[in-house]
């Protein structure tokens, strides 16, 4: 057999499905990885701690053709790959329990991903969540924070759009090969994540998006984070994962408080009342990471509202703070309902306001 390296066995390793927890057992019993591709198949087969099943895999799969077409194929996706042998591999991952061997990614990682928050929450988030989740990971990527997320519908996909508004940067850290974006909708957001930022997966290619990998990928989300934002998480939600994962790792935990009686905001109160920190605005979060405690927010407003009427500065005072529905507009006003329809009309073609599903309106 030709000379085959230690990184070159971890992603052969990898690749044919051999855990993180029995490449470590594999690291303790060679003193170079790469000893696993020469040795005796008796001298495999006498491993103790290692199952049956993973042995014979690596006998069987132990051949410069499996090694190569692995590498051919990650070459042709243009996939680029890091271990826990190389320099650049990130220095928060090395030290979490069951830390991933090899890492696949497209983008770039940057020194200033150092500064990162991670954002989680419901796939069947509400219009308020998609809300809160844009309109933070925005004004923190805008303070040159990098957004942490999965890719997933709803929470994870407005935190992604949210930081690329903001033109910072975000990771994703997918439940699949890179090969296959999940879910497949997000394809254009995956190659906008590529240009600013990086999608990031420790499964080989040809991984599809099982059920079992999600758990798996959060404690990436939470190893490569600072600490960790919920946004909306039911009581048996996957976010609460991530969480678990972010406390034995030592991170901050912050969660957005919510209707009492929503579904959707169980898991976030319930983890205010563990003793999660309760997040209002993004001081918040700044004020508790000693990492963010110099970044100062910039206090200018978005628009210039000086040549607004009285009546659009009305209805611009009732939805700041947080989505409104029109009746409540017009309620809080005293305007009638047309004034209130056909104001919020002008303000959208202005830019400034945006309709949710249901009349709810938001400042863009």
């Amino acid at each position: 057999m030709n000379e085959v390296n230690n990184r070159e066995v971890l992603i052969w390793l990898n690749s044919i499905g051999v855990s993180n927890v029995t490449v470590n057992k594999l690291l303790r019993y060679f003193e170079n990885i790469s000893d696993i591709w020469k040795v005796s198949t008796d001298e495999i087969l006498s491993l103790k701690g290692i199952r049956s099943s993973v042995k014979d895999k690596i006998i069987s799969k132990r051949k410069e053709s499996v090694l190569e077409n692995i590498l051919i194929k990650i070459k042709k996706n243009d996939i680029n790959v890091m271990t826990v042998f190389d320099e650049d591999y990130p220095n928060r991952l090395r030290y979490i329990y069951n830390n991933p061997a090899v890492l696949y990614y497209k983008g770039s990682f940057s020194e200033v991903d150092k500064l990162s928050i991670g954002i989680v929450g419901s796939r069947k988030a509400t219009s308020y969540g998609k809300w809160v989740s844009g309109k933070f990971s925005n004004e923190l990527s805008e303070l040159g924070i990098t957004i942490i997320s999965g890719m997933a519908k709803g929470i994870d996909t407005e935190a992604h759009k949210g930081a690329l508004k903001g033109s910072g940067r975000t990771i994703a850290v997918l439940g699949s090969g890179l090969d296959n974006i999940y879910p497949k909708n997000n394809k254009k957001l995956y190659d906008r994540i590529c240009e600013c930022g990086a999608v990031v997966s420790e499964f080989p290619l040809g991984t599809e998006p099982y059920a079992s990998n999600f758990p798996q990928r959060n404690r990436i989300i939470s190893g490569l984070s600072l600490g960790i934002l919920v946004i909306e998480a039911t009581e048996k939600s996957g976010s609460l994962i991530t969480v678990e994962h972010a406390i034995e790792q030592g991170k901050e935990v912050f969660a957005i408080p919510g209707n009492i009686n929503s579904i959707f905001s169980r898991g976030t109160n319930y983890l205010i009342k563990d003793g999660a920190k309760i997040v209002m605005d993004i001081e918040d979060i700044l004020e508790e990471i000693d990492e963010f405690k110099n970044i100062s927010i910039r206090s200018d407003e978005k628009f210039d509202y000086s040549e607004l009427s009285s009546m659009e500065m009305k209805i611009i005072e009732c939805i700041r703070k947080e989505p409104t529905h029109c009746d409540n507009i017009v309620y809080m006003t005293g305007l009638d309902i047309s004034t209130v329809s056909s104001t919020l009309t002008i303000l959208e073609l202005k830019g400034i306001v945006k309709e949710l599903p249901g009349r709810v309106y938001i400042l863009c």
